[in-house]
């Protein structure tokens, strides 16, 4: 049985009083003996509030103040409020005035963590890190009540808003991590204080703000700055950048990998176009099967079935768990488009690894029909983009792919690099304005039992192109 609480359905148990003095704020009500109002939820999206929630006014493209009386008409009970919004009293339901909503979330975040105590897996990495959070979350869920992550809320706003979605009876939280930045990961981890931190991989994914593989590996290995004394570090032992950064750690290490120096390694990896299986050296007879395709992602189940070890779960609970396991979208998942095509979806996110592995997996699918490539713009490569996206036309190899569509504007060296390999009628090339042009093409060749892959950087938007795809109704704009 598994024991997820749901995202989003929340019985929360905190009163207006109880944040107060949690947040330091000062409260503000024209009515008497509101700190025993109960508050059971909290959220910055005044159209996603539920009744009795507290409303998190935050700045970004728009200022959340300008949409207090939204939240209050969807059920808020209180108020968080700048004191540089002060002018805006009296209003409605009970102000919380404090110097920053957003620090005042987050230490509410840090406070109902504290009240609640689950413990936490914290996971971060260049690559496969939602995957992994999905795989550790099924595996512990077979055992005890776990909120996990949702979709990929895992920066200062959205680690805050996981840990408010825990209802009281959370045994474990697990939490993803992202990072663009230094001091990123040092303020999530400091926060949830995790009792095992995990790093997938090392890649080059935000380059562009670190410069070099080096640096984007100190700052992964922020995530051990929050953890317990008496914690543990799982992380990919095939990565010599990590190695040699764990050295100084005195908590308990666990490396998994594909080499014997692993504390846990595959002895055995069978490819389908559906689901891996794979054997590992600690139950070399037991056989592991894990819902999608591709090799690269037997290294997250490691590392998920390495963190289901350290906390005792059975290992045939570990295997219907992973059998079993329900994945984050749009994560290298197959999709029935129109005609009966094969479109494999991974439109999320992309980086130079996860591009290049994407196409391993993709080129020895067996497949009846044609092949069909179609890569957008990988983002936040920074003076690097052009030699990475060049890079990948050697994993592209034209005798399984019958041609390649290209969208962005750094791909375009792709596009050309490409030349040489395949005839000019194989290569298409489009701007990230021309999706409807894409999808119009993409339709035009794709035939029955053909297989199509999709991927770019979430910015590209691809995922209007796979909409055209599985969409039975013609339209006349993919937006």
């Amino acid at each position: 049985m598994s024991h997820f609480l749901e995202f989003g359905v929340i019985i929360m148990k905190m009163t207006i009083g109880e944040i107060v003095k949690a947040t330091g704020a000062r409260l503000e009500s024209g009515k008497k003996d509101v700190s025993n109002i109960p508050v059971t939820g909290v959220n910055f999206d005044s159209r996603n509030l539920k009744e009795g929630s507290l409303f998190v006014p935050l700045k970004g493209q728009h200022d959340g103040h300008d949409y207090i009386k939204s939240a209050e008409e969807n059920g808020a009970v209180a108020t968080f409020l700048g004191k540089d919004h002060v002018d805006s009293l009296p209003i409605s339901i009970p102000a919380l005035i404090v110097d920053d909503p957003l620090k005042s979330f987050q230490n509410l975040s840090r406070y109902y963590l504290t009240k609640i105590n689950p413990r936490v897996v914290a996971i971060t990495g260049s690559n496969g890190k939602t995957t992994t959070k999905d795989m550790i979350a099924s595996i512990l869920a077979t055992t005890f009540n776990v909120t996990k992550t949702h979709d990929n809320f895992n920066n200062e706003i959205g680690v805050p808003y996981t840990i408010l979605q825990m209802e009281p009876n959370t045994e474990f939280l697990v939490v993803e991590m992202g990072m663009d930045r230094f001091g990123q990961l040092d303020f999530l981890s400091k926060l949830v204080n995790p009792d095992l931190a995990v790093i997938t991989m090392i890649g080059e994914a935000h380059i562009e703000f670190f410069g070099t593989i080096d640096r984007i590996a100190d700052a992964k290995m922020e995530i051990t700055h929050g953890l317990s004394e008496d914690g543990s570090f799982v992380y990919n032992g095939d990565e010599p950048l990590l190695i040699s950064r764990s050295k100084n750690l005195q908590q308990r290490k666990f490396t998994f990998g594909r080499t014997k120096e692993n504390d846990i390694y595959p002895v055995q990896v069978s490819d389908g176009k559906y689901q891996t299986e794979f054997k590992v050296n600690k139950w070399p007879k037991q056989e592991f099967t894990i819902p999608m395709l591709g090799d690269y992602n037997v290294n997250n189940a490691l590392a998920a079935i390495e963190v289901g070890d350290l906390f005792k779960i059975p290992v045939m609970q570990i295997v219907k768990a992973l059998k079993n396991v329900n994945l984050t979208e749009n994560r290298a998942e197959w999709i029935k488009g129109k005609n009966q095509v094969a479109i494999l979806s991974d439109v999320y996110n992309s980086n130079p690894t996860a591009a290049k592995q994407v196409l391993k997996a993709f080129q020895s699918v067996s497949v009846k029909g044609k092949r069909y490539v179609v890569l957008g713009d990988m983002l936040e490569l920074g003076s690097h983009s052009k030699e990475m996206h060049q890079s990948l036309a050697s994993h592209i190899d034209p005798k399984k792919v019958d041609s390649v569509f290209l969208v962005g504007t750094d791909i375009k060296v792709l596009a050309d690099s490409l030349k040489s390999k395949f005839a000019n009628n194989k290569i298409h090339y489009y701007l990230a304005s021309e999706l409807d042009l894409l999808a119009k093409d993409l339709n035009g060749v794709l035939g029955t039992n053909d297989a199509v892959m999709l991927k770019a950087s979430h910015g590209i938007h691809l995922e209007k192109v796979l909409v055209k795809l599985v969409s039975t109704q013609s339209a006349d704009s993919v937006d």
